[in-house]
């Protein structure tokens, strides 16, 4: 008798039936681990977002020219943000592999990993840099009372911690980007063996 398949791939030899069966793989991922970078993901890239859109507000807001890397940095915790709702989505649906995780990791480091150079050269940079013109106008100051030059200093105040709020979460981001790397691969590698 000639045999033909169907829909739910059952092939009849007579009276036998042979099923075709598919090989699933479980990735077991390690659950506190995973829960914990996505929640610290989560505030380096929202910390991000919320430090550089204030001051592409502060550029506007003053009528000066807003930094190509304020809307990189911008642009690049948004892109953190998307791939933990990814995960997060993949979690949901039970199809979490790790080569998409070390891929879309890798890309995303490298994008934060420039961001983070920049936001160094900015910080630290050889003349004018950042933390140097908070050390003498801001860090070296103390005024007091109730004045518009103790206002104006503390608002100076804030925009130099935004900038090292800024850098430490690139810099926490970075680390936690390579270290999701290496859990993906330590999974994939469990499951080899």
């Amino acid at each position: 008798m000639v045999s033909t398949l169907t829909d739910s791939d059952v092939i009849d030899m007579g009276s036998h039936f042979e099923r075709t069966t598919h090989i699933v793989h479980k990735y077991r991922w390690p659950a506190v681990q995973l829960n914990f970078w996505i929640i610290i993901m989560l505030a380096a890239s929202c910390a991000l977002i919320g430090v550089f859109a204030t001051f592409v507000q502060m550029q506007q807001r003053l009528e000066l020219h807003v930094p190509w890397y304020f809307s990189y940095l911008i642009t690049v915790g948004a892109l953190g943000v998307v791939f933990v709702l990814a995960v997060l989505v993949l979690i949901y649906q039970q199809r979490l592999l790790p080569s998409i995780v070390m891929i879309g990791g890798f890309m995303l480091f490298v994008l934060w990993l420039v961001g983070l150079v920049v936001l160094s050269i900015e910080l630290w940079g050889p003349a004018g840099s950042v933390s140097g013109n908070c050390n003498l106008a801001v860090f070296n100051q103390n005024p007091k009372g109730l004045s518009t030059a103790t206002l104006a200093w503390m608002e100076q105040k804030a925009i130099c911690q935004s900038w090292q709020t800024g850098f430490a979460f690139g810099l926490v981001g970075a680390v936690f980007l390579f270290w999701i790397m290496v859990m993906a691969y330590q999974v994939f590698a469990d499951d080899s063996k």
